[in-house]
C-alpha cells in the first residue's frame, strides 16, 4: 500500500484558492440540470467530482471553466468572477472536456504546435511538443491527422494538448476514457506529479483507481445537486485500485508542462 499523502484540513485551508464555486446552479429553459454546488480547489489540490449519468458533472466543469455562466451563484477564479473570454482565464485554465477537440486538417504535431505557440511557447515550443508526443506515445503518429488515430490515441492527443501550454488550473472530464490500463496508470502518475508542482485539478471521473491516486477531496453529485463532500478513504489517501493506479502514481517522466483540447483547439484558437 502506498504511503498516505493526503493533506489535513488545516493544510487544505491554508492552500491558496484558485477556483471557487459558491452555490452554483444551472438551468436550461427553466429546467434545472445542476445545483446548488459549492466547492473550492486550491493550489496543488485535486477535487474529484463523481455521480451518475445526468447528475450534472459535465455542466459543472463547463461552468468552472467559464464555458457557460451559472443561472445562480458565482464562479471565482483567483477571487474574481470567472469569464472564460478574459485573458486571465485563458492563460490560467486548461481543459479536456470535448471529445472531438481538434482541427481535422492539421497533423497531430501541427495541432500541438498551434496550441503551444498560441499560449506563448515561443522557441521552446518544438521541444515541448516533442516531449508531449513522446510522453503520450504519439511520436510515430505525429505527422498524421487526428482522424487517422485510434480513439485511444485521439484521447492521448487531447491530453497532450493539455500539457503543452501553461496553466494553473486543469479541468478534466473523464480523462481516462478510451485509454487502456497501462495508459490509465501513466495518466494517474502524470497528474500526481502535476499536482505536486502546485497545479489545481478539478476532475470528473468514475474510475476508482484514478480517484484513489489523485483525490484530496471527493464531491458527489445527485440529480438534486451536491449530495456530499468528503476526503477520499484511499490513496492520495491510502489504497490502490484495480489498475493499481495509486501504486504507479509516483514514477515516470514525461511532458507535464500544461495545456488544453477544443479548449485544446477551439478554446485555444485565440
Amino acid at each position: 500500500m502506498p504511503p498516505n499523502t493526503s493533506r489535513t484540513h488545516a493544510e487544505q485551508d491554508a492552500t491558496e484558492a484558485v477556483l471557487e464555486l459558491r452555490d452554483v446552479a444551472r438551468s436550461y429553459g427553466g429546467v434545472p440540470v445542476l445545483g446548488p454546488v459549492s466547492l473550492t480547489v486550491g493550489t496543488g489540490h485535486c477535487l474529484v467530482v463523481t455521480g451518475g449519468n445526468g447528475s450534472g458533472k459535465s455542466t459543472l466543469l463547463r461552468l468552472a471553466a467559464g464555458r457557460e455562466r451559472p443561472t445562480a451563484g458565482t464562479v471565482l477564479l483567483d477571487g474574481a468572477e470567472m469569464d472564460g473570454d478574459r485573458r486571465q482565464a485563458r492563460s490560467a485554465v486548461a481543459t479536456v472536456i470535448d471529445t472531438d477537440a481538434f482541427y481535422p486538417d492539421l497533423t497531430v504535431r501541427e495541432h500541438l504546435m498551434l496550441v503551444a505557440l498560441a499560449h506563448g511557447g515561443g522557441k521552446a515550443a518544438p521541444e515541448t511538443v516533442a516531449a508531449a508526443l513522446a510522453g503520450h506515445h504519439l511520436t510515430d503518429r505525429a505527422e498524421v491527422p487526428p482522424s487517422a488515430l485510434s480513439s485511444g490515441q485521439r484521447q492521448q492527443m487531447l491530453l497532450a494538448a493539455a500539457f503543452v501550454r501553461p496553466h494553473r488550473l486543469l479541468i478534466l472530464d473523464e480523462p481516462e476514457q478510451r485509454l487502456d490500463a497501462g495508459a490509465r496508470r501513466e495518466l494517474a502518475a502524470r497528474l500526481v506529479r502535476h499536482k505536486a508542482r502546485g497545479v489545481a485539478l478539478l476532475v470528473a471521473t468514475h474510475h476508482a483507481p484514478l480517484v484513489a491516486a489523485l483525490a484530496d477531496q471527493v464531491v458527489r453529485l445527485g440529480h438534486g445537486g451536491q449530495e456530499d463532500s468528503a476526503d477520499p478513504e484511499g490513496p492520495a489517501g491510502g489504497g490502490a485500485g484495480e489498475d493499481d493506479a495509486a501504486g504507479e502514481a509516483s514514477g515516470g517522466d514525461d511532458a507535464d508542462g500544461g495545456g488544453g483540447g477544443r479548449e485544446a483547439a477551439a478554446g485555444d484558437r485565440g
